[in-house]
């Protein structure tokens, strides 16, 4: 089976009271071949053969698409990435194992970060998508591993990977989270819940909006999901992935 990770690094920058998660790089990799864009999402990139879709299936796609695009983000992420769609395969039964490091050495780590972290899983996970999350205190065991550092030698704080298979289903992933800004500034609980809120809508397969009032804006102001982050992971978790035009 053929794997293509991706890496999606969030910016998180303090303006005033806030702190703002500006826009992501997805670097691909394959083999030795390494590019970088700006969340370019083309499976010919790499050679990698689409899967063929029947006339009947691709008029039900974008009849979906019609009956339901208004109210989301989904054009903009199908303009970003050619068309086409990552999601991880539906999990109801079986919930994406998910494992949160517990404890850290790096100063200034606090325990209530691993709330944050998980409240943010919920959050997510309370949409009753087909594609769940179940906590496991072993890490061998998980699909999604969720780690801290002190800081990135960028100006960030984030840092999520995934890979997808030939057929675009999302395997495994994992996320980094920053204990201090760039310049040296720890991290609020709260400013951790918005970003690990963030992260894991790009590991679910959500790209950027222009919509500053969603999580998955290029600079987040709010701590919790819109109606539009909720409605677009409900469209892409109805379609299968891939290209759906």
């Amino acid at each position: 089976m053929k794997r293509v990770p991706l890496v999606i690094v969030a910016f998180l920058l303090a303006v005033g009271a806030l702190r703002l998660l500006p826009g992501d790089e997805a670097a691909w990799q394959q083999g030795r071949r390494t590019r970088t864009s700006a969340g370019a999402l083309a499976g010919s990139f790499f050679g990698i053969d689409e899967p063929r879709r029947s006339p009947r299936e691709l008029e039900r796609i974008r009849r979906t698409l019609r009956e339901r695009a208004t109210g989301t983000y989904i054009d903009e992420m199908l303009a970003e990435r050619d068309s086409s769609l990552a999601r991880w395969p539906d999990r109801r039964r079986d919930p994406i194992r998910v494992w949160i490091a517990g404890s850290s050495d790096v100063r200034d780590w606090s325990p209530s970060y691993v709330d944050a972290v998980r409240n943010a899983f919920l959050s997510w996970d309370d949409l009753g998508l087909p594609a769940r999350f179940a906590f496991v205190s072993d890490s061998a065991a998980a699909e999604v591993t969720v780690v801290w550092t002190d800081r990135f030698s960028q100006p960030i704080s984030g840092r999520t990977r995934w890979a997808r298979d030939e057929h675009w289903w999302i395997t495994d992933a994992s996320i980094t989270l920053a204990v201090h800004h760039h310049q040296g500034e720890t991290l609020a609980d709260d400013a951790m819940h918005a970003m690990a809120l963030h992260e894991i809508g790009h590991l679910l397969g959500l790209d950027h909006t222009g919509d500053v009032g969603a999580v998955m804006a290029p600079r987040v102001r709010v701590r919790e999901l819109s109606d539009a982050d909720r409605a677009t992971a409900r469209l892409l978790y109805s379609l299968p992935p891939g290209a759906v035009r």
